[in-house]
Formats: C-alpha cells, sequence, structure tokens
C-alpha cells in the first residue's frame, strides 16, 4: 500500500471530546495549553516548519505499528512526519528498510517517496514537548487519539514501544496495569487477542551517542519481530 507524505489534518474541535475520537489529532489541537504556547512559540520562530500535531505515517493495513513518544522539535515538528528530519529517524528508517517494512530511500525528507510497508509509525504524543517532555496530563490527554489509532488498525498483531513512555501509554490505552508488563528493553509481552507488545530503548542520539542502545541492539528487537510477523 502506498503510503502518502504527512499532511496537516484540518482542525475539528467537535472530533477532540473523547468518545468516538479520530486516530489523528487536528493539527492546530488546543488540548493542551503548554504544548499550544510552544507550537505558537515555534511557528513564530520558524513559520516555514509543520509546527502541529504530527499524524501517524504508514500503512493503513500495517500488522506493526512502531510507536514513539513525541515530535522532535526540529525533527517531525519541522517536517510533519514522524522521526523524519532527525538523528532517531536515520536508525529508524534504516532498520524499517533493512527488515523489509519499507520501500526506497529515506531522505529525512517528508517528500523523499519513501513508502512503509506492513508497518506505521505513530507518537504517544502528537505535538512536540518543550525539551521533549510531555508531561503526565499531556500524555493522558492524547491518549483518547492514540486509543482510536490502535482501533483503527484492523490487521495490527506487533507494537513496538520506542522508550518508557510510549511503552507506558500502549499499556494504558489498552487498559493493563504496568506492574505486569515491566519495560526493558528487548522485552517481548504477550497481548490478549494474540498480539504482542516489544521494548525498545528509544532510537534518539543520546541513548546511541551513551552506548545505552547500538544499532545492533536495535536490530535484535527487530528480528524478533519480522520473524514474529512471518510466522503469523
Amino acid at each position: 500500500m502506498k503510503c502518502t507524505p504527512a499532511r496537516r489534518p484540518a482542525a475539528d474541535p467537535a472530533g477532540i471530546s473523547g468518545a468516538g475520537a479520530p486516530a489523528e489529532a487536528p493539527a492546530e489541537c488546543p488540548l493542551c495549553p503548554r504544548l499550544v504556547a510552544y507550537r505558537a512559540a515555534n511557528a513564530k520562530a520558524e513559520p516555514s516548519w509543520f509546527n502541529g500535531a504530527v499524524p501517524s505515517f504508514g500503512d493503513q493495513n500495517a500488522r506493526l505499528l512502531v510507536v514513539g513518544l513525541a515530535p522532535g522539535r526540529s525533527g517531525a515538528n519541522r517536517t510533519g512526519r514522524p522521526f523524519t528530519g532527525d538523528y532517531a529517524g536515520e536508525l529508524l528508517y534504516q532498520t524499517l528498510l533493512e527488515f523489509g517494512f519499507a520501500q526506497g530511500v529515506y531522505k529525512a525528507d517528508p517528500h523523499d517517496g519513501l513508502e512503509l510497508r506492513d508497518a506505521m509509525i505513530t507518537n504517544a504524543v502528537r505535538c512536540a514537548p518543550p525539551e521533549n517532555k510531555p508531561t503526565p496530563a499531556e500524555i493522558a490527554t492524547c491518549r483518547m487519539y492514540f486509543s482510536a489509532r490502535l482501533s483503527a488498525l484492523p490487521h495490527l498483531t506487533v507494537l513496538l514501544a520506542l522508550g518508557r513512555i510510549a511503552h507506558d501509554q500502549t499499556l494504558a490505552a489498552l487498559g493493563l496495569k504496568k506492574a505486569h508488563y515491566p519495560f526493558a528493553h528487548g522485552a517481548r509481552h504477550h497481548l490478549e487477542g494474540g498480539r504482542a507488545l516489544y521494548d525498545s530503548f528509544h532510537c534518539s542520539r543520546y541513548n546511541t551517542n551513551t552506548g545505552r542502545l547500538t544499532a545492533d541492539m536495535f536490530r535484535s528487537v527487530f528480528v524478533a519481530i519480522r520473524r514474529e510477523i512471518d510466522a503469523g
């Protein structure tokens, strides 16, 4: 399935009440005052940037959903596509290409023609937060969009959480207790309905520069995911 570059969703005040929330937040989502103020400041400083709630990117029939933290200020907040324009995207997209979950060439540009195959990328929080640190209230507020995204993927079998916030948001959206599913790099958690949740440290520059996450460590998670999806 062809995956077109992200486009800015129209504002829809009637669609953000919680029940029946859309899978994508309106670009100018008004729900989190601190994130709205940060968006406005970024728009003033960089008016040519996307500066909005970043939509998910990928195959609507995906069996794999990669869950990130939130858009980076000069990455997805700039380009409008998850993990596009910063270092984390270099490692993520190259790994997706290697394991057959993407085709094309990643050029850190939402118009590079890259397509995801049997995979989608989303974020636990759709708007860029200051210092890449959303508050617990902001994470909880954005959960309705994340939950709707999960519900809108009819063939989803594997979720990959990049970091603890993505892991916890996934569990909360599914109504599961964190104590029963501890986060650990490389962990696989069995979910109801035959689904699985895999964990990885976030592929951020900080984690790779400090050696907390290596390319081989990241690849090892995808080896397991590829094997599970192919077996299904």
